[in-house]
């Protein structure tokens, strides 16, 4: 805020004190930035980024969830020492979600330095034709009209958004034109395509930036790799434990279900036998009768 009253009040007394008219210009940043293919480029390729990035911390979350709910509905029937491990193993997926959080989104985090990396390009692109054309035209003032200051009017025919635009425009073809020269002259090579140049250039930056997030050097971060491969082999070792226990039961279930059928099929004999008995003597009876 102090800024802004700063630049108003040296406007206004540039504006009294001069002994010339001042030349004033504004452009539209915002309009700018989403007319220049390398920021929408990159833009594209941030936003991938960003969801790739938020898929992994949903996974995370969600098996952690898993881990609560599983804990809350096991609970009665674990030991203190087993709960107790439990909530270890709740803990250090948590500390590991919240290290990928600041990793990722932080104020010194990726997006941070990836959208840096991704801006500078083409704001040094748009401030030097700013500059070329303020020098070229006399003007002695040039305002973002998307910025923090406040612009209670504007008038259009000052807004010179798209002579930068156009300028850009003219230094990229230049520049193809230019790299394709030199290339020519350089033997045994073939011009290059800018398009492809700055493909490349664009997927350094991405890996400069970002790195591989497998590999760390703070012990903090080396210690919760380490519990959670720990946890890994404790989830492996607990899931077989479970798969032996169901096969348990099922053999149990199934040896259960043949005695019970081998049970009845002897009932059923001794039944048969009964009622033949019974049939025999009501025979015999009505023979002496």
């Amino acid at each position: 805020m102090k800024n802004i009253f700063f630049i108003a009040f040296f406007l206004i007394s540039s504006l009294i004190f001069s002994q010339k008219p001042q030349r004033i210009a504004y452009i539209d940043m915002d309009y700018i930035l989403e007319n220049v293919p390398e920021y929408a480029e990159a833009q594209l390729r941030l936003d991938q980024k960003i969801k790739d990035w938020k898929q992994k911390l949903d996974k995370l979350n969600n098996e952690i969830n898993t881990l609560k709910a599983d804990l809350e509905n096991e609970k009665a029937l674990l030991t203190n020492e087993m709960i107790k491990e439990r909530e270890e193993d709740i803990d250090i997926k948590q500390k590991e979600l919240d290290r990928l959080q600041l990793a990722y989104f932080g104020p010194e985090g990726d997006l941070y330095r990836l959208r840096k990396q991704f801006v500078k390009p083409v704001q040094d692109q748009i401030f030097n034709s700013i500059q070329s054309i303020a020098e070229r035209k006399k003007y002695d003032f040039v305002f973002d009209k998307s910025s923090d200051l406040i612009m209670l009017y504007y008038n259009r025919k000052f807004d010179i958004s798209e002579l930068v635009l156009n300028s850009i425009v003219k230094n990229r073809k230049r520049k193809i034109i230019e790299d394709r020269k030199n290339q020519r002259n350089v033997k045994g090579k073939k011009a290059p395509i800018e398009q492809v140049i700055e493909a490349e250039a664009v997927e350094n930056a991405v890996d400069e930036v970002i790195g591989d997030k497998t590999e760390t050097t703070d012990p903090d971060d080396i210690k919760t790799q380490e519990a959670l491969k720990k946890q890994e082999e404790k989830e492996a070792k607990r899931a077989a434990l479970k798969a032996r226990i169901k096969k348990q039961q099922e053999a149990r279930e199934k040896l259960r279900d043949s005695l019970k059928r081998e049970s009845e099929k002897r009932r059923e004999e001794k039944l048969r036998e009964i009622e033949k008995r019974k049939k025999e003597r009501e025979q015999l009876l009505n023979k002496d009768n």
